[in-house]
């Protein structure tokens, strides 16, 4: 990171007229260890390949029938070097956890301990394939028992699916839950309310489901407006869909008060639980009358995150919705076998333990879910304990709540008297000089070293800026944060022009993003 340090030195980057670095011009266009990256078209070309192999027998049968490629590829060919270097390089340019800070809000991202990846990695656990015989992965099995077991003792509900694959997934199961159960009574209703402070994906999900969609307005402190929730509240109201803490980086304090409202009604509580981060250990949200609420693994339990690979949202349930959660899931019998319950053994299952009949919706996916998410959460938990996961949250709160109170006389903090914030501060744009915005400012702190927080989100502040520490974070790093952020700030408030460019020293320089979104230029173009 480019933050100073305690000596006050700094690495000498003059600028030359166009504000990028200064110096002569190398012939590559590498500046020392920075690598100018080409296309893979432009390291290779169509007509060569870096593998030798026999020539094909054309008069020899085809077993892929009418699948069989009529064209050629079009993909150029690469050495085994030049294919291990390209990418190597373009690794390079990435930013990633193992770098640096991430203050990204709603959207924790923390070290991911060594240990979980370790065991994660143990051929028990890495090895497992979903088709075996239940017998052969009896461990697996227990490994996932045991993970529902800590997050029911830790939300305080009656019972967890565990298959969904992320937490917008998880809404799903969650809202499907809640539709089966309302069907169940012969009122499946048509309503889903969601107040202004919601994750974004809370309306999507509902809208996917098939419910309508309405806004519950926040107060002026940011928080859930519950008169304005209670009056709107009906006999068509299947669910509210509450975040909580909240998109503001606010606890909810009238969470007891809306449960109780939704259910008189009839209706049930989802709660989105990506920020459960920030009252792990501290609060169950069963205790608030929530009826369902997915877990971010990799939020609050360490698991990676992002990059489109394997994620795990498993949803706890009240007692009112365990019996409409999905197949499969485990049971422990009396001689601690731990069993898959598919859909020969639910019917029995359900009248041991609920007493009736099942009334599940189905499946969320083909399987269970990812073994590797539950080995590495259950391994963070072990490792903490109750009070250790206590203290994560402990430390997540007041990390946040040192930022707000050290940028809050340089950046508008529109919630910073309504009381401490929980995992993350929020800060508007108010006062930027010079036509600057939000974007400016996170370019600028690009060429500080440091990935940029969540921008624009959520809606109810203007030019938004949304701050997560998390608890991984030292003073130390969080200082530096700070010494950055304040300075980048300074400059927008006083209209410093040179941010409309930034970033300058990135590999690349600013995009159109709207043009980007739009009209993407997804295949190469040879200039020729």
């Amino acid at each position: 990171m480019n933050a100073p340090n305690k000596s006050g030195w700094k690495p000498t980057m003059p600028a030359g007229t166009d504000g990028k670095f200064g110096g002569p011009a190398t012939t590559t266009g590498n500046k020392a260890l920075m690598l100018e990256e080409a296309l893979i078209f432009e390291i290779g070309t169509t007509e060569t390949t870096g593998v030798d192999l026999p020539d094909v027998d054309d008069s020899a049968p085809s077993r892929l029938g009418k699948f069989a490629r009529t064209d050629e590829i079009g993909l150029p060919g690469l050495s085994e070097p030049q294919t291990v270097r390209h990418y190597t390089r373009l690794s390079r340019q990435n930013y990633g956890i193992d770098l640096g800070f991430f203050p990204l809000g709603s959207c924790t991202m923390k070290h991911n301990p060594r240990l979980n990846e370790k065991v994660a990695r143990m051929p028990g656990f890495a090895d497992v394939h979903p088709l075996q015989p239940v017998d052969t992965v009896r461990g697996a099995l227990g490994v996932i028992n045991e993970l529902a077991h800590w997050l029911i003792k830790l939300t305080g509900m009656h019972g967890v699916a565990m298959s969904p694959k992320a937490g917008a997934h998880g809404e799903l199961c969650g809202i499907l839950c809640i539709r089966a159960a309302l069907e169940a009574r012969g009122n499946a209703r048509e309503v889903v309310l969601v107040p202004e402070s919601a994750h974004g994906t809370n309306p999507a999900t509902a809208a996917f489901a098939g419910y309508r969609v309405e806004n519950i307005p926040a107060t002026e402190g940011g928080r859930v407006d519950l008169e304005a929730l209670k009056a709107r509240l009906g006999p068509d109201v299947a669910a509210v869909m509450i975040t909580n803490p909240n998109t503001c980086g606010l606890f909810e304090p009238d969470m007891r008060a809306i449960s109780d409202a939704v259910h008189e009604a009839g209706g049930f509580v989802y709660c989105d639980g990506a920020n459960f981060n920030a009252i792990v250990g501290r609060v169950r949200p069963g205790d608030l009358g929530v009826d369902a609420m997915h877990i971010n693994l990799h939020k609050t339990f360490s698991t990676p995150h992002g990059g489109g690979g394997p994620g795990s949202g498993p949803v706890v349930l009240s007692e009112a919705l365990s019996p409409f959660g999905p197949l499969p899931y485990t049971a422990r019998t009396a001689d601690g076998v731990v069993h898959l319950v598919e859909e020969e053994s639910a019917e029995e299952f359900a009248k041991e333990h609920f007493g009736g009949p099942l009334q599940h919706f189905g499946r969320m996916t083909a399987f269970h879910g990812q073994m590797g998410m539950y080995t590495r959460a259950l391994t963070y938990m072990l490792s903490h304990g109750a009070d250790g996961l206590k203290q994560v949250a402990e430390d997540a709160v007041l990390n946040a709540n040192y930022i707000l109170r050290a940028m809050e006389d340089v950046l508008h903090a529109p919630y910073a008297d309504s009381g401490p914030c929980m995992h993350e501060a929020l800060f508007g744009d108010a006062g930027f000089e010079g036509g600057l915005s939000t974007l400016d400012l996170a370019k600028g702190l690009i060429d500080e070293g440091f990935h940029p927080m969540t921008v624009y989100f959520p809606l109810v502040v203007h030019g938004a800026m949304l701050v997560e520490p998390t608890e991984t974070e030292s003073k130390a790093a969080i200082d530096q944060f700070i010494t950055a952020f304040r300075s980048v700030a300074e400059r927008a408030k006083a209209g410093d022009e040179s941010l409309k460019a930034a970033p300058y020293y990135a590999p690349r320089s600013r995009l159109d993003e709207t043009m980007a979104a739009r009209k993407p230029h997804l295949g190469f173009i040879d200039p020729e």
